[in-house]
């Protein structure tokens, strides 16, 4: 796509949003004054009434840089929450609270579409969550997470340091 263009946030509703958003994180993050909160208000306003219109409930500070939404369509995050850097996110997704705890997701994850991740969880970096999987439980880097009860599918054989796998924990 290259550069930036005033005529992309037609064409890219999704990265209109995107922007809208970084800027008022970036407006609310350096107000100090009255008038600077002011005027983080009104960016912030203006990132919400873009995200209503897409259907995306996503308030400022909670994604680290590298955001990725696939497709407009219903996200809804909860403003506790915390996720890492790089991470795509597909529509149907809810990061939610349960019994005040909020999920922390690591850097470089991947929300299906219709997945839910509810309550005091962890995700390591670089899960992946599977479409309409449900997470209620904590998993480490690198899982696979699929079903309503969300269950990890990858299964990482032993290896020695040379990536061949050991003959011994294979037997």
């Amino acid at each position: 796509m290259g550069r930036y263009r005033p005529w992309h946030a037609i064409k890219y509703p999704t990265l209109a949003f995107q922007r809208k958003l970084r800027l008022a994180e970036y407006m609310q993050n350096r107000s100090g004054s009255a008038i600077g909160r002011i005027i983080a208000l009104a960016f912030r306003l203006r990132a919400r009434n873009a995200g209503m219109r897409l259907g995306f409930s996503i308030p400022p500070n909670v994604f680290g840089p590298g955001l990725s939404i696939a497709h407009y369509g219903t996200i809804v995050v909860n403003d506790r929450a915390r996720v890492g850097a790089r991470c795509r996110i597909h529509p149907g997704v809810v990061i939610g609270t349960k019994n005040g705890g909020e999920p922390i997701i690591g850097d470089d994850c991947y929300l299906g579409p219709g997945s839910k991740l509810i309550g005091g969880i962890t995700l390591g970096d670089r899960a992946k969550v599977g479409a309409n999987a449900v997470v209620t439980k904590s998993f480490p880097s690198d899982s696979v997470l699929v079903g309503l009860a969300a269950r990890p599918i990858n299964v990482a054989s032993p290896t020695r340091g040379d990536d061949k796998p050991d003959a011994a924990a294979l037997a």
